[in-house]
């Protein structure tokens, strides 16, 4: 972003801000290895550094080769389908390189991370190995007595669980992204002929037993056979070897401590008994080379299930940025690197979402205003047309930087003052046409202002509103010597329509006409509010992009409030039907509860479904989380309607939370992801979190991070 010129300041200073910063890249590769029964059963002493040739006779067979890429076809088929991983086929040149670029055996081999071609040298000295002016440090997990008791697929993760909530990572987390430091996690799982090691751990039971008279240890190694034995042939389990090491490494020497202790640290956190090892780094670095697997010693592994030796696979990568052209730049929670996200266009194009509009809810003193202002900012840069309804001055620093930026030309904060009021004509249009829009716009302004908050039109009501629009704006087009306004609207009402209903025999309790036209009086030539709905100047904003209504003089206004906001709507709907093409952003900063009402449901939900067809999004701000349980409006027209929901830190409502998720619709595992916001952020960094989830199928934790420059323009 920061390339483009008519990008802002802003924009790069957040690329400046990020620039250089370390981080933990994850890179996962799975190596399958056809070897022979004699090669595993080989020992340490013995590997392809003791023989003159690499590949044994035995693998050479063409036949053998093609069944075993057949598997290795299908294999792959059946992982891509299940829609939970996807693995993709390194080609020749990626695994052994080119002549200018290193591959993955030399990027191995150096323990490095770029794919430059460097030779480094190699000590192999078992106690102290290294490679160039890098120190290695390895642990593993070769026997069952450093295993915990039990394995699980994921398990839970204390930092960022609570009482009321668990955050699940997968049981080799701690080794994975969460060990803080340049280290290589290698799973290795030996497939066994599963009926020749049955028969083995047989005869050894029979020798034990046998032998059990002579040591209780014995007896006690028989019972334990016994009960793997038990479990291979009841359960069905598939017998095979396993083995883990970590290999961490550091261009400090003096930091060689520390990372040997963080490693040991975090293997204590998955259970385990953490082993140092010192004797037979060399041989198990060697044997990780990619396709030299077969190599690896025998005694370095120990017999388990396949569904036990799976849980230590690591299941966690890093966040991965979107391939949209457009998004907005957030931030990884673990190693704090910028992210790439597209909430809008992609997921509507994969089908994840069926709308654009997003629905933001948190607490005060969360930083709402602060991720709102953060992705107005990036859609302005990305060319949207942003409308905003504020109160507070959230987006009062915001808007001046643009209006400086653009000279006086965009970046518009208008506010309502007794000098100087927000006014429009709601009957206005440059072309004179009255779209369905329109139409329905100029009647939930009326309804607005004849109905109370809890009160809600009757059908004959509607009917006769309806009728009376129609007839006006169909007079009003046959006879040009009409200026569309509220006070010819109102005079129509009291001569031409009351006559109508006079004809018609409409009763009053269908159609008050008389308490209609005294509750819009104050709106009317000589009224209170006379100059607010006949304006004989129009709101230019139509080339404007970023728009500001601030009302905090009027919030409390009930009169004032909701027919303002209304105002605001109808600027947004008139830049939606004639931008064709272009994003357009409408955000209720708690504005939602001047507008909801009764009487503006079907508006609110009518605008909120339109928005998707004409390239726009409605966005919806809001801190009541006690309104936003008990409003069925808001549920139904505002909730209902937005596929993305955006969550900030809401343990102040962890009690009431049940309710939230029953409302929101979510599952167990994006509560946990939301109650685990802001748990452990890093007190070096300044950043809050803060969740999204779109259309109940995507969801995950992201931090708001931005400049020193950018917190300036911060309310």
């Amino acid at each position: 972003m920061a390339d483009n010129a008519d990008h802002s300041f802003l924009s790069q200073s957040f690329e400046r801000h990020f620039f250089e910063r370390p981080f933990l890249k994850h890179s996962c590769y799975l190596f399958i290895t056809k070897t022979t029964p004699e090669q595993m059963r080989r020992q340490s002493n013995f590997s392809t550094l003791c023989r003159g040739y690499i590949i044994p006779k035995e693998i050479r067979d063409k036949d053998a080769v093609s069944r075993f890429l057949d598997a290795i076809g299908q294999m792959e088929s059946i992982l891509n389908d299940s829609g939970l991983l996807r693995l993709e086929q390194m080609t020749g040149t990626e695994i052994v390189g080119s002549e200018d670029r290193a591959g993955l055996i030399a990027r191995y081999l150096t323990l490095s991370g770029d794919d430059k071609i460097v030779n480094e040298d190699m000590r192999l000295d078992a106690g102290q190995m290294r490679i160039g002016d890098k120190w290695m440090t390895m642990h593993t997990l070769s026997d069952l007595d450093a295993m915990p008791q039990s394995v699980a697929t994921d398990a839970r993760h204390e930092r960022l669980s609570t009482d009321r909530s668990d955050c699940r990572l997968s049981f080799a987390a701690p080794v994975g992204l969460l060990l803080n430091c340049s280290h290589l996690y290698n799973q290795y799982i030996f497939l066994d002929n599963h009926d020749e090691t049955l028969r083995q751990f047989e005869r050894t039971a029979r020798n034990m037993n046998s032998l059990s008279q002579y040591s209780r240890a014995n007896a006690i190694n028989k019972e334990w056979i016994d009960l793997y034995l038990n479990e291979a042939h009841t359960e069905g389990y598939r017998s095979v070897r396993c083995h883990c090491n970590i290999i961490a490494w550091t261009e400090n020497e003096a930091e060689l401590k520390r990372i040997r202790n963080d490693v040991g640290s975090q293997l204590a956190l998955m259970g385990c008994t953490p082993h140092h090892n010192t004797v037979d780094v060399p041989v198990l670095f060697w044997a990780g080379i990619p396709g030299n697997e077969a190599d690896f010693p025998a005694e370095e592994s120990f017999h388990t299930f396949l569904e036990q030796a799976l849980c230590l696979f690591n299941g966690e990568t890093n966040y991965r940025s979107s391939l949209s052209p457009f998004g907005i730049k957030m931030v990884d929670r673990i190693s704090g690197i910028p992210v790439h996200l597209d909430i809008s266009d992609l997921p509507m194009k994969k089908g994840i979402v069926q709308n654009r509009n997003k629905c933001i809810i948190g607490p005060s003193g969360t930083g709402k205003s602060f991720i709102t202002n953060h992705l107005m900012r990036q859609y302005y840069e990305q060319w949207a047309h942003i409308v905003l309804v504020d109160t507070g001055n959230s987006y009062k620093g915001l808007c001046e930087l643009i209006h400086a930026k653009t000279k006086g030309e965009d970046g518009i904060y208008l506010t309502y003052t007794e000098q100087n009021p927000i006014s429009f004509n709601p009957f206005y249009t440059d072309d004179g046409i009255y779209d369905i829009e329109k139409r329905e716009s100029i009647k939930t302004l009326i309804v607005a202002l004849w109905k109370r908050e809890t009160e809600e039109p009757t059908r004959a009501e509607e009917v006769a509103l309806s009728n009376a629009v129609n007839l006006y704006l169909a007079k009003i087009k046959g006879n040009a010597s009409i200026t569309p306004s509220f006070n010819t609207f109102y005079e129509f009402v009291n001569t031409d329509y009351r006559n109508r209903l006079i004809q018609k025999k409409v009763r009053e309790k269908d159609f008050d006409i008389e308490n209609f036209l005294n509750v819009l009086e104050p709106f009317y030539r000589g009224g209170e509010y006379d100059y607010l709905l006949n304006s004989d100047q129009q709101l230019d904003l139509f080339s404007k992009r970023f728009i500001v209504f601030e009302l905090d003089n009027i919030a409390d206004n009930k009169v004032l409030y909701p027919v303002v906001t209304i105002i605001v709507m109808e600027t947004f709907i008139n830049k939606m039907r004639r931008l064709k093409g272009i994003r357009k952003v409408l955000l209720l900063e708690e504005a939602w509860k001047a507008i909801a009402k009764a009487g503006m449901a079907s508006f609110i939900k009518y605008l909120y479904k339109t928005c998707r067809k004409y390239y726009g999004e409605c966005v919806c701000v809001t801190q009541e989380l006690d309104d936003l349980l008990s409003s069925e409006i808001l549920k139904e027209s505002v909730i209902a309607n937005c596929d993305c929901r955006i969550l900030l830190d809401m343990r102040k409502y962890a009690n009431k939370f049940d309710g939230i998720q029953a409302l929101l619709g979510l599952t167990e595992k994006e509560k946990g992801q939301i109650l685990s916001i802001n748990l452990a952020n890093d007190p070096k960094r300044l950043y809050k979190e803060v969740w999204i989830g779109l259309g109940g199928v995507q969801s995950a934790v992201y931090a708001t991070e931005v400049s020193a420059e950018e917190y300036l323009v911060r309310p």
